[in-house]
């Protein structure tokens, strides 16, 4: 009989396979410390440690993050997601500015006497003089020197104190956003000032929507009157358009502007005591 002979599966350079069949190892040749076996008896023989050792490596770090993000199939990372959201509300602003000058464009059909509606703009010219600033203060503050009560002084009072307050804000903000009105507007607008050469807000609007509010809350009038005095907010803040003063922007948050600043009115109202004080100092 002849003696078993364990099969060989050795590499040439003396280094072992490893897998489940014995090998041997040659006295004669100096064994290869870089062998994978060499290396897991350094290790604690814990084939684990060899992996978490690959796993550490930085081309394997940088290949693991491409793939995952790859292979989840979610879309960009994180960061990338971030830098998309300016770019959209960029694009979103730039839309409505497109559509707001598009049809504030086609809206003016009263910008000079050569428009579709030509014929109607010295009718909206008068509109515009019924919401600007000047008759207002003024007949505010006659009905503040010839009123004999006291309920009807503080109403002016406070009516005088709106129309500052509107004058300032609205100052404030055009001086702040500058921006010019449309290219086909004409300006031969009734007692400018330097800062209404800016278009935002309309001034008109705000103070067509504050005085409104205004004159339903404390007039008593009675319900055509007060149809009169929403359909005249609604003309005023028309007319803007129709003579191509502002854009459709500039109203529309001209209209929500006057409303806030009513409230703000509201909060700032002299009382008949402080205005008797006021009156007092003055005389």
């Amino acid at each position: 009989m002849h003696s078993p002979k364990a099969k060989n599966t050795g590499r040439r350079d003396g280094s072992p396979v490893l897998g489940g069949s014995f090998e041997f190892v040659s006295l004669t040749k100096p064994v290869n410390r870089s062998s994978p076996r060499h290396l897991l008896q350094r290790q604690g023989s814990d084939p684990t440690t060899v992996r978490l050792r690959a796993s550490e490596s930085p081309l394997r770090r940088r290949g693991s993050g491409s793939s995952t993000g790859s292979a989840s199939g979610q879309g960009p990372p994180e960061e990338d997601g971030i830098r998309l959201n300016p770019s959209l509300i960029g694009i979103s602003l730039s839309s409505l500015l497109a559509i707001d000058l598009w049809l504030s464009k086609r809206l003016s059909v009263c910008a000079c006497e050569d428009s579709s509606w030509g014929s109607v703009r010295p009718l909206m010219k008068l509109i515009e003089v019924s919401g600007h600033g000047l008759p207002w203060l003024a007949g505010a503050a006659y009905s503040l020197y010839k009123s004999d009560t006291a309920a009807g002084q503080e109403v002016m009072l406070n009516l005088l104190v709106g129309l500052l307050l509107d004058l300032i804000l609205v100052g404030i903000v055009k001086a702040v956003v500058r921006r010019r009105r449309p290219a086909h507007n004409q300006m031969d607008m009734f007692a400018t000032f330097s800062v209404d050469r800016y278009s935002f807000p309309s001034g008109h609007a705000t103070r067509a929507a504050m005085c409104g509010r205004f004159l339903l809350a404390h007039l008593v009038l009675a319900a055509p009157l007060r149809v009169l005095v929403l359909l005249w907010v609604c003309l005023v803040g028309l007319s803007r358009v129709l003579l191509g003063r502002h854009n459709v922007t500039d109203v529309l948050f001209g209209f929500w502007m006057g409303y806030c600043q009513y409230n703000l009115v509201e909060i700032l109202w002299f009382s008949p005591q402080t205005l008797q004080g006021l009156l007092g100092h003055l005389a």
